[in-house]
C-alpha cells in the first residue's frame, strides 16, 4: 500500500519520535543522514533518533548541521550499554542536547521474560545481538526498576531527577505494567514536564484499556506505533480501539521502523494515517495524532 495525497496532506510538518537507523550495530534500512533528505523532500519535519545501544544527541547535532531544515533530536535509552539505571549517563547525554530519555528496552526485566517464551523464528531482531553479548560473558542480568517490595529503586528516581531538571521527555521503555505506573507516578511527582508510555499496545507491555485511561487522565501521552501493526504483533483493529478507548487526546503516531524488511521510515506516518483514515478516524484526529501532540513533545510545550 502507499500512502494517499490525503494522508500526506495529514502528515506534512511531522516529527516522528522513534526511529531506528544507521549508524547501529544492528541492520537498518537506511541511514540518518539520508533519512533527514528524505524527509525533507516529503515534508516532514524531524526524527528522534533511537539507540538501544548508544547515546545519538551528538550525532543528531550532525544531522542538523548537514542538512538544514530537518531537526533530528538525540535520545538515550537507559540500557546496559549506558549503565542502565544511571543518573550520570543522562546527565551526560542532557547536556549533550538528548530530548528523550527511555526507560530499559532490550535489557528491561520484563522484555527479557517474554523474549525467553518466544521460538525462535519469533524474536525480534535484537535478540540474537542479546545472545552473543550473554554468551561472550558481557551482558549483566537485565534491570528491573522495582525493588522486592515494590517500591521504585533509588537509581530510577535519580534518574527522574536529572530528567525532570533537564525538562526531558520520560517514556518508559519495555517495562511491565506495574514498573510503568510506578515510574509514571514517580515521574510526575518529579516534576518531568512530558512522559510517555511507549507502545502500551505491544505484547509485553499491553496494557488494559482501564489502565490507559487512567494515564490518559494524568496527562502522561500514549505512543501508538506503526511497525507493531504493521507486522501483526499488535492487530490493527486492536490499536483503534484502544485509541478510542483511552481518546485521541492523549494519543500519538510514531512509526518504531528502520527494520530492514519494513517500509520506508519516511512513509510511516503517511502510511499510519491512511490506516487510521480508513478505519474512519477524522482529518481533524488524525492531524492531532500525528502532528500537533509530536510536535509539542519535540519542542517542549504547547503548539
Amino acid at each position: 500500500m502507499r500512502p494517499s495525497e490525503r494522508a500526506w496532506a495529514l502528515v506534512q510538518g511531522a516529527y516522528d519520535l522513534h526511529v531506528h537507523v544507521e549508524p547501529d550495530i544492528l541492520p537498518r534500512k537506511t541511514d540518518d543522514l539520508t533519512l533527514a533528505r528524505r524527509f525533507g523532500e516529503v515534508g516532514l519535519k524531524g526524527f528522534v533518533l533511537k539507540s538501544h545501544y548508544a547515546p545519538t544527541a551528538e550525532r543528531a547535532a550532525v544531522v542538523r548541521r548537514a542538512v538544514p531544515g530537518v531537526e533530528a533530536l538525540g535520545a538515550i535509552v537507559l540500557n546496559h550499554g549506558v549503565g542502565g539505571l544511571n543518573p550520570l549517563a543522562v546527565e551526560i547525554a542532557a547536556r549533550a542536547g538528548a530530548r528523550f530519555l527511555w526507560f530499559p528496552t532490550v535489557d528491561a526485566a520484563n522484555e527479557a521474560r517474554e523474549v525467553e517464551e518466544l521460538p525462535p523464528e519469533k524474536r525480534p531482531q535484537w535478540a540474537r545481538l542479546q545472545e552473543e553479548f550473554r554468551g561472550a560473558g558481557l551482558l549483566p542480568p537485565p534491570i528491573g526498576v522495582l525493588d522486592g517490595n515494590g517500591r521504585l529503586k533509588p537509581e530510577a528516581r535519580a534518574v527522574l531527577k536529572v530528567a525532570a531538571r533537564h525538562r526531558m521527555v520520560v517514556a518508559t521503555g519495555h517495562l511491565s505494567r506495574e514498573e510503568i505506573l510506578k515510574v509514571v507516578e514517580a515521574a510526575l511527582e518529579e516534576g518531568v514536564p512530558q512522559v510517555v508510555v511507549t507502545h502500551p499496545d505491544y505484547p509485553t507491555q499491553a496494557l488494559s484499556a482501564g489502565d490507559q485511561r487512567y494515564l490518559a487522565s494524568q496527562g502522561v501521552y500514549l505512543e501508538r506505533c506503526f511497525a507493531p501493526s504493521h507486522t501483526g504483533k499488535v492487530p490493527w483493529e486492536a490499536l483503534f480501539r484502544a485509541i478510542r478507548e483511552a481518546g485521541v487526546e492523549q494519543s500519538f503516531l510514531s512509526t518504531d521502523l528502520g527494520q530492514p524488511k519494513n517500509p520506508p521510515v519516511e512513509e510511516g506516518l503517511a502510511l499510519f494515517a491512511e490506516r487510521l483514515l480508513q478505519a474512519g478516524f477524522s482529518e481533524d484526529e488524525v492531524r492531532h495524532m500525528a502532528v500537533t501532540v509530536p510536535t509539542r513533545l519535540a519542542k517542549g510545550g504547547e503548539t
